[in-house]
């Protein structure tokens, strides 16, 4: 990735001009009113790329454009490290993207029964604490397979090395965010939180819940094939009084004018990416704290989706949405954007994957009689052993995987291993169950 070219400076594009000024804002908005781009929040850098109509001034639309922006920009309390306000724009996607998520992340919304269903909806909220935890910690660097990294949380094992223990850790932290969403935001709540993500995993385990110091030297955002230097935080010094502000923005103390949850929430998170407080585990305890505010705030729907799953498929885009912002007068639309699209992918995601689900079990349950009488846990383990014929399921794992008791969880099992569904083995202390070779027999 290269950093984004930054666009001319306005100002400079005016000193250019010559004759009636107005003739030539007149001239401006035409250009833009004549150049189509689909309602996108266009970049200069992707701008310059545009195939654009013949004898067209790529300055004067950019500037134009620019004009546009400003009549409805509205600033944050956030400063860069020169003391300028971050500010943001309302364009139209951007309003239309905050109505869907109102529509469909919270509230009393029209949704499937299996993540309002009190007995299933467990099943749901632990698959995706996975995902979230496994996703959320692959962008920061931890190579480990999915599958492995499920396997470890669902049996209960303990980490293996360093990446399953970042993806355990992100896996407790996401329980625990769900926890405390009726408490404010302290400073020591941030801190504990970056404390639950990195325990075990830094070098320095001192570093682990506090504050980077000037003598850690520089912290920087840095491309990890070329060493490019992406983004160069405040200094060390400046970082307490920064965290104070950000918790005062997340605890809504400021600013005083509205500002929509979920752009509150979205906010906190390049906040806290942006000004890099700790040596590592920032990422993670961005994205962190972006759940534990919009679960506060009421987009409930939030604990079935994961965002570093759509973000994990295109981490360059991800990046490019903070090199906009920085490059373009700290317009913070750009991060805006890119961010809510992907909660409206993460949305339509899920509700395509509880369709298929629903689609399987209708299937499955017309293909049988005999899963009639099985209880909602057992139906789903053994669609799952339907899927994949060499899974491995112990009392511990169907345990983690509903939130049930022990006993509930041996119940079932040994109730599927008594019909023949599934066959028992003892290893060690611990039984394992493997799906009948002839499970689809059994159950036709």
């Amino acid at each position: 990735m290269k950093i984004p070219r930054k666009p001319p400076k306005l100002q400079e594009i005016l000193k250019k001009q010559s004759g009636d000024p107005v003739d030539f804002l007149v001239k401006m908005g035409q250009s833009v009113r004549d150049t189509t781009f689909n309602n996108q929040y266009i970049h200069w850098d992707e701008l310059r790329l545009k195939d654009l109509p013949k004898d067209t001034d790529i300055e004067e639309i950019w500037a134009g454009l620019k004009f546009r922006r400003m009549g409805n920009r509205k600033d944050i309390p956030l400063e860069d490290k020169a003391g300028s306000l971050f500010s943001y724009c309302t364009p139209d996607y951007l309003q239309e993207s905050l109505a869907y998520i109102d529509r469909h992340a919270s509230g009393k919304i029209q949704t499937a029964d299996q993540i309002t269903n009190s007995q299933t909806r467990n099943r749901y909220i632990i698959s995706s604490l996975m995902e979230e935890a496994i996703r959320s910690s692959q962008l920061e660097g931890a190579a480990t397979t999915r599958k492995a990294a499920k396997e470890m949380i669902r049996t209960g094992r303990a980490p293996i090395d360093k990446n399953e223990r970042m993806i355990y850790n992100n896996y407790l932290t996401m329980q625990h965010i769900r926890k405390i969403t009726d408490k404010t935001l302290q400073p020591s709540t941030v801190l504990d939180i970056h404390k639950k993500v990195t325990k075990g995993t830094l070098d320095d385990p001192d570093e682990a819940g506090r504050l980077r110091k000037e003598e850690d030297g520089f912290v920087r955002v840095v491309q990890n094939n070329d060493g490019l230097i992406l983004h160069d935080p405040p200094s060390a010094e400046e970082l307490p009084k920064r965290l104070s502000g950000m918790c005062d923005f997340a605890n809504k103390k400021i600013p005083d004018s509205y500002l929509h949850p979920v752009l509150r929430a979205i906010i906190l998170h390049f906040w806290l990416s942006y000004d890099h407080p700790f040596t590592d585990g920032n990422g993670r305890t961005a994205r962190a704290l972006f759940y534990w505010l919009m679960l506060r705030e009421g987009y409930w729907l939030c604990e079935f989706i994961s965002i570093s799953h759509v973000l994990r498929n295109a981490p360059s885009k991800y990046a490019r949405s903070f090199l906009y912002t920085e490059t373009d007068d700290n317009d913070l639309t750009y991060f805006l954007i890119y961010n809510l699209r992907v909660i409206r992918k993460a949305i339509n995601e899920l509700f395509q994957y509880i369709e298929k689900k629903e689609t399987e079990i209708t299937l499955l349950e017309n293909r049988s009689r005999k899963l009639l009488k099985l209880n909602h846990r057992q139906k789903a383990l053994i669609s799952h052993a339907l899927r994949n014929p060499d899974g491995v399921y112990t009392f511990a794992s169907h345990k983690q995987s509903h939130g049930v008791s022990f006993q509930t969880a041996r119940t079932d099992l040994l109730s599927l291993e008594k019909s023949g569904y599934l066959v028992k083995e003892k290893i060690g202390r611990a039984y394992h169950f493997y799906p009948a070779k002839n499970l689809t027999d059994k159950l036709a």
